[in-house]
């Protein structure tokens, strides 16, 4: 009997400087996953990469990209819009392949309404806590890309952003990269296993979630 599995939609959320992005790059290194690129109308900061770190786009344009229907998912973050084009995600889903997605609450919360059945079948959300604010604090802190009076924003943020955590299937606490990873990655591992992912090969998966 030969089984295929349907693709997982990996949602990641939690607050700036908890550990999602990094959780995120190491997962897609160590398995095989899309890390999506989304669209922000932020600044490009010095390293980044059009196209590779983010897609960097005018308010003008992403304004368009709203009309035109592109958008999986889009929203306003500290003061700053962002968004994941449709063309990121759906094709590699329908071809089994798994997609993971860095989203703040306000991205997961519109995949979790979305009518598409290709996404809520294949939806896996997953809140990064931070330890303590305090940790959380020394991270933003670190980081030196913000300044304080930003920093101040991304903590007031972060606390309006923590409350949310209960509503995800999955939640871990931020401890060091190699125990965030390990535990990421068990999350993965048993999401690839779940029996309603699985269909014989002569056969499609069912439209429902």
């Amino acid at each position: 009997m030969s089984l295929q599995r349907t693709g997982i939609l990996c949602v990641v959320s939690g607050p700036s400087g908890s550990g999602k992005t990094t959780v995120c790059r190491a997962a897609t290194a160590a398995t095989p996953l899309y890390y999506t690129v989304s669209c922000t109308t932020r600044a490009q900061r010095p390293g980044e990469t059009h196209g590779l770190d983010y897609f960097f786009l005018t308010e003008d344009a992403f304004q368009q990209r709203i009309a035109d229907g592109d958008f999986l998912e889009h929203a306003e973050v500290h003061g700053r819009r962002y968004g994941t084009l449709k063309s990121e995600v759906l094709p590699r889903l329908a071809s089994g392949q798994d997609v993971i997605m860095d989203l703040d609450c306000q991205g997961a919360a519109q995949l979790r309404s979305c009518p598409d059945p290709a996404i809520l079948r294949s939806l896996v959300d997953v809140f990064i806590l931070p330890a303590s604010l305090d940790d959380l604090r020394i991270r933003l802190t670190h980081r030196s890309s913000e300044t304080e009076a930003e920093l101040q924003l991304r903590l007031r943020n972060a606390l309006d952003e923590m409350v949310h955590w209960p509503r995800y299937a999955y939640t871990i606490v931020s401890h060091s990269k190699e125990s965030d990873l390990a535990d990421f990655l068990a999350v993965l591992t048993a999401e690839r296993h779940r029996s309603s992912r699985l269909h014989l090969a002569s056969q499609q998966p069912s439209a429902s979630p």
